[in-house]
């Protein structure tokens, strides 16, 4: 495992490690269907602390997934969209969404299994 932060394998590492994280998917899936502020996109992300969430949504606009936009019609709000760059993962979590739909009967009956077997 490359620990030098300069190489290319170390940083895709840890882009992957970024996106991979469930914050990162369960943000991306709510703001899918059109930009979200910020309120309305804690309010969707169950279990998430506004800590969380701000540091997630601050690494995806880092990392050019996510565009941030102050609006001041009426009130000042801060609203988050995906990006053309972010929308490019889009079939890489549908294609997971499938797969946890299509194997999640599998999967319980493997933990039944070894829980059967840890007891």
């Amino acid at each position: 495992m490359p620990t030098d932060p300069s190489s290319s394998s170390f940083t895709s590492r840890v882009l992957l490690d970024q996106i991979a994280d469930k914050w990162t998917t369960l943000i991306l899936g709510a703001l899918c269907p059109g930009p979200l502020r910020f309120n309305a996109l804690r309010r969707s992300m169950d279990g998430i602390s506004q800590t969380s969430l701000t540091k997630t949504l601050r690494r995806l606009e880092r990392n050019g997934l996510l565009q941030r936009t102050i609006t001041t019609d009426t009130v000042i709000a801060v609203e988050y969209a995906i990006t053309p760059l972010g929308r490019t993962l889009g079939p890489l979590f549908q294609a997971l969404d499938r797969w946890t739909q299509d194997h999640v009967a599998e999967v319980e009956s493997a933990r039944r299994r070894y829980d059967g077997l840890a007891d």
